[in-house]
């Protein structure tokens, strides 16, 4: 007899991993190292698409990090707005298949790059001004 030890954890929503903090210095290391590659006979075609699929997988954890953020703005927010077009787009560039090149690599570090960008844009517009003079 086999006893299975995993548990199955039913999350559509995605409430759990929203709880998770991203590991965000390794991915920023990753990406402007692939930003700063000018030769495409570096690495072989399997290691580009492992650092592919590194950076897609990395990308669609933060787009749903962005959603989350993104939803807890007032409908009409300019930081809302902004976001979901970033999003709109990564969806169209994560549809495309993964390829061995740097070039392929690349645009999904560009992504990663730009969803960080969104998302300190978002977490500011979340955070009330602190400089603002007290009304009153």
């Amino acid at each position: 007899m086999h006893t299975s030890s995993h548990t199955v954890l039913y999350d559509p929503d995605g409430l759990i991993e929203a709880e998770l903090p991203l590991d965000r210095e390794p991915y920023e290391s990753l990406v402007k190292a692939v930003l700063a590659w000018t030769d495409e006979a570096t690495l072989a075609v399997r290691d580009y698409e492992q650092i592919a699929l590194q950076l897609t997988g990395h990308a669609r954890a933060l787009a749903s990090t962005v959603r989350h953020h993104a939803d807890q703005l007032p409908k009409d927010s300019g930081p809302k707005a902004l976001a979901d077009i970033v999003l709109r787009e990564a969806e169209g560039r994560l549809s495309v298949p993964i390829e061995g090149t740097v070039r392929c690599v690349q645009t999904r570090a560009r992504l990663v790059r730009a969803f960080y960008e969104r998302l300190d844009r978002l977490e500011a517009a979340r955070t009330p001004d602190r400089t603002a003079p007290p009304v009153g």
